[in-house]
């Protein structure tokens, strides 16, 4: 059985998930020419780097939040070399983490996971909002 932290945290992060889901499922809804989102620059600076691609402009944002949507629902991580290589360097950095108390490491990673999907879900929000501000509608 279950106790009742473990389970409120997978009820919590099941909310956000379908939080972020649902924002970006009302982007999808809203933006119906995302063609209109080309060569509009980001308000901010988007750690672009992960996607190994460039983020400069919210077409491109607006790609990559649907497409880590379609991930987190699918649970479908493919990693090739390049990744698996810096995934080794990054465990080998967090090898002294590693040695902590597996709930402290548990609750560790649920903060961050919890932290990344609610940037997220405010990021495709600001697109959706910058979406309805190109094509004239007040929100």
């Amino acid at each position: 059985m279950q106790s009742a932290e473990a389970q409120f945290n997978k009820t919590n992060l099941l909310l956000t998930l379908r939080r972020y889901s649902s924002a970006v499922s009302d982007m999808e809804q809203t933006v119906l020419l995302p063609s209109l989102l080309r060569d509009v620059p980001a308000d901010e600076a988007w750690d672009c780097e992960a996607t190994e691609e460039s983020c400069g402009d919210l077409y491109s944002n607006y790609l990559m939040l649907k497409a880590i949507r379609n991930t987190a629902e699918c649970s479908l991580v493919l990693l090739d070399d390049h990744k698996a290589e810096s995934n080794a360097a990054l465990n080998k950095s967090l090898e002294p983490l590693l040695d902590t108390d597996p709930e402290s490491l548990v609750r560790f990673h649920l903060s961050g996971l919890f932290s990344v999907i609610c940037d997220l879900t405010k990021k495709t929000q600001k697109l959706t909002g910058k979406y309805m501000d190109i094509i004239g509608v007040v929100n």
